[in-house]
């Protein structure tokens, strides 16, 4: 199932035709009252994921996460860019997010800033953190794409991350086992900004959300009934901003 949703994903790609080298569109949602300190960054999955899948970065208002935040009067403005799949095949995300937006927020005063991604955004999120780990104050993946089956399959046959070897590879060309190498590494520095993760029990990437999970604190992973959507993320949101996470 994993498979077939990545190939509908890079058709989709293919026929759209995204390229990543120019600056990030981007919309903003500012709360009451206004000059907020905290910023809450939404990373969209590929075209919106699934239920948005034309929305796009609008699907962060449509489908309630905004309103979630603003509803529990937490003291963070929002913003969503449409840091599509042109962003992660020409390798400029990382880039084009801290020129776009994080540095620019952190000039404003900004003090607390989170990423929050969803499916192919969870990857960039964690791509982000992996290279600026001090930009950002943690990150909230859901439902995160974290690899091909191939590379998910060889870590579970190895018995876990933990017990995983990647072995010798090209970092600029294998950034799948660049990733779970970090990964794997990652939750032993101390003062790591945290990794948080959200995922559907149902979810087609479920094996890697598991991997991941074991390198986690429980209580950074949610895991809930459900399947690759919108629904099954807001409902792990608002979890999430009920648990007070932002607070930290």
């Amino acid at each position: 199932m994993a498979r077939r949703l990545a190939a509908v994903i890079i058709l989709a790609v293919l026929v759209g035709g995204c390229s990543g080298k120019k600056p990030l569109e981007t919309l903003t949602y500012e709360s009451d009252p206004l000059h907020n300190k905290g910023l809450i960054v939404f990373l969209q999955g590929m075209g919106g994921t699934t239920s948005c899948f034309i929305a796009g970065h609008k699907c962060f208002a449509t489908e309630g996460l905004v309103e979630a935040v603003r509803s529990r009067g937490l003291p963070y403005d929002m913003a969503a860019p449409a840091a599509h799949f042109g962003y992660y095949k020409d390798r400029t995300l990382e880039q084009r997010l801290r020129t776009d937006i994080i540095l620019p927020a952190k000039a404003r005063g900004y003090t607390k800033i989170w990423l929050v991604g969803v499916s192919m955004g969870g990857l960039g999120s964690v791509l982000y953190l992996k290279r600026h780990p001090d930009d950002i104050s943690g990150i909230l993946t859901l439902g995160p794409f974290l690899g091909y089956d191939k590379i998910i399959d060889e870590i579970v046959a190895a018995g876990g991350v933990q017990q995983w070897q990647p072995g010798s590879f090209d970092k600029h060309k294998d950034w799948q086992r660049m990733l779970w190498q970090w990964l794997k590494e990652y939750n032993q520095q101390p003062d790591a900004a945290p990794i948080f993760l959200g995922y559907g029990t149902s979810d087609p990437y479920v094996q890697a959300h598991k991997l991941l999970a074991s390198t986690l604190p429980p209580e950074q992973v949610f895991a809930e009934d459900g399947g690759h959507s919108f629904t099954t993320f807001r409902n792990i949101w608002e979890v999430f901003l009920d648990r007070g996470h932002l607070d930290r």
